[in-house]
């Protein structure tokens, strides 16, 4: 916690630069921002621990601003590396969650497209619609929307801002609450069509996208062989838009109770494209005995896959000596799921890297990389807006059911439990789908609600 904090308040001491046009770091509501009617919302206390307080609900502060009643949230990957403090810049009391979906409430003086009362659903970035990533519906990186100069220094550049997800990607409150500012709401909100239901349209803000971009940008093509590190909903997603793509296998590495729960869920016509390793059963490292990379080799012909995509994250190190810099703080990251990749795929084979890296690894494969002519793939924090309409679509004519990736049904009252659960793996928790008062009756096929 001290750690993260104090990212933040280097950060407030070097300033913002002057590039957003909208306000940043409003990570809650108090003072200015808020009314004095609360709401429950899930707010970051501190490394591990978060709470659902009742805290200020949300106003109109800036004329773009659209304040939404949220009908449906869920919890993300990526929000554990929030709750774990691997994300720095948080401050307590941040509002976290960057998926969600809701009913308008109110809407600011230059609003024009949204209206009062109609459903819609955000994407996780905050984009502006007019800069030069924008104008390429490339809105994960607007140039307009995330002014903080620590992100700048380590990345050579920003990303989009971004909900819920700390001072370092702007300092926006999330939607794990009852009510959420959107700025800039015109470009940020999609209007959810009458007969797809809120269990399906909320996943179009980070999920669909995200998963449809890692398969596209690292481009899988028909008869293809593709291993994903990770069997999360990301990745369950990903196996289901390679497949349609034309891959004529899948390899999912991870462990149980993930794999099962993807060979349980996993479309019965494309059974036997699917492999399932489990890491945990294997070695890694230099070693003579079996590893994730002599599966995939003895899997694919002796080569290898043609494409492998990272849907884990870089937090999560397997041997000690990543655990021990990590801790000490001597990389960010650990490089061994993108070795396995590195090594694991055929020569001039392709690696996307879709879970979170934050900053700087070590002992990272170069010389694979290059004596071998893999192609290493930034995917990038995905840019809704540029596939949020199609995927769309996909829902509204029965290609694309989101439901199947989700497990669970539970109230924002309970999500302080859930994040222990999710992050303990417990009773094969894949998604969630989080009610507040606001939501609409379940729709057909949505998990019945669970209480903690």
């Amino acid at each position: 916690m001290a750690t993260s904090q104090a990212a933040y308040g280097v950060e407030k001491v070097i300033g913002h630069d002057d590039s957003s046009i909208t306000k940043q770091d409003i990570t809650s509501y108090g003072g200015e921002a808020g009314k004095e009617e609360t709401m429950k919302a899930l707010c970051w206390m501190g490394k591990n621990n978060v709470q659902v307080r009742d805290v200020p609900r949300p106003k109109i502060i800036e004329p773009n601003d659209v304040i939404l009643k949220v009908t449906g949230s869920t919890v993300c990957g990526s929000d554990l590396h929030l709750y774990h403090g691997t994300v720095i810049q948080l401050n307590k009391g941040d509002i976290l969650g960057h998926e969600f979906c809701g009913i308008v409430d109110e809407v600011g003086s230059a609003v024009k497209k949204v209206k009062k009362g109609k459903r819609y659903v955000a994407s996780f970035q905050i984009a502006c619609g007019d800069c030069f990533f924008c104008k390429q519906k490339l809105s994960s990186q607007c140039e307009k929307t995330n002014a903080n100069t620590t992100q700048h220094a380590m990345y050579g550049g920003q990303t989009a801002g971004m909900f819920g997800y700390s001072h370092f990607t702007g300092g926006f409150a999330g939607g794990q609450a009852e009510y959420v500012r959107v700025p800039l709401g015109d470009v940020n909100l999609l209007e959810i069509p009458d007969g797809v239901p809120d269990e399906k349209a909320l996943y179009l803000s980070d999920v669909l996208a995200t998963s449809y971009n890692a398969v596209h940008d690292t481009a899988v093509y028909p008869g293809d062989q593709v291993a994903i590190f990770g069997a999360g909903p990301i990745g369950q997603m990903a196996g289901t838009f390679a497949v349609k793509a034309g891959a004529s296998k899948i390899i999912f590495v991870d462990t149980e109770p993930r794999l099962t729960f993807i060979k349980n869920h996993w479309p019965a016509d494309h059974a036997d494209k699917l492999e399932l390793v489990d890491y945990k059963k294997l070695s890694f490292g230099m070693t003579n005995k079996p590893t994730v990379v002599s599966k995939l080799k003895e899997l694919c012909g002796g080569r290898g896959p043609d494409a492998a995509i990272e849907c884990a994250a870089g937090e999560y190190p397997k041997g000690w000596m990543h655990w021990l810099e990590m801790t000490l703080g001597a990389e960010t990251d650990t490089s061994e799921i993108v070795n396995e990749m590195i090594e694991g795929v055929r020569s001039f084979g392709r690696c996307g890297i879709t879970g979170v890296y934050v900053g700087y690894t070590n002992h990272f494969n170069i010389g694979s990389l290059m004596e071998r002519g893999i192609r290493l793939i930034g995917n990038g924090q995905a840019p809704v807006h540029k596939y949020w309409e199609e995927l769309l679509k996909m829902i509204q004519s029965g290609e694309l059911d989101p439901l199947q990736m989700v497990s669970h049904r539970v109230r924002v009252e309970d999500l302080d439990k859930v994040y222990v659960k999710f992050d303990k793996r417990e009773d094969s928790m894949q998604k969630v789908f989080v009610e507040t008062k606001f939501s609409l009756p379940a729709c057909e096929g949505s998990p019945k609600l669970t209480r903690y």
